[in-house]
């Protein structure tokens, strides 16, 4: 799954420590989802978008093969 989390990250220029600290997870973990080698669970989908003042499927997008 692709997600515009970084760009997002970057616009508002917070710190990947940043977003994590406002998220409640760890600097690797905004690390690994900016570079889709995790996928968010539901709840932090959600806190994700509410942080950015966005809707899930404004941020989170399916891959084109899937």
């Amino acid at each position: 799954m692709r997600n515009d989390i970084k760009a997002l990250r970057t616009d508002r220029r917070w710190s990947q420590a940043e977003l994590g600290t406002a998220l409640g997870v760890s600097r690797q973990t905004v690390i690994a989802l900016e570079n889709g080698k995790y996928d968010p669970s539901l709840p932090l989908a959600f806190k994700i978008a509410a942080t950015f003042g966005k809707k899930i499927e404004e941020i989170f997008h399916p891959d084109p093969e899937d």
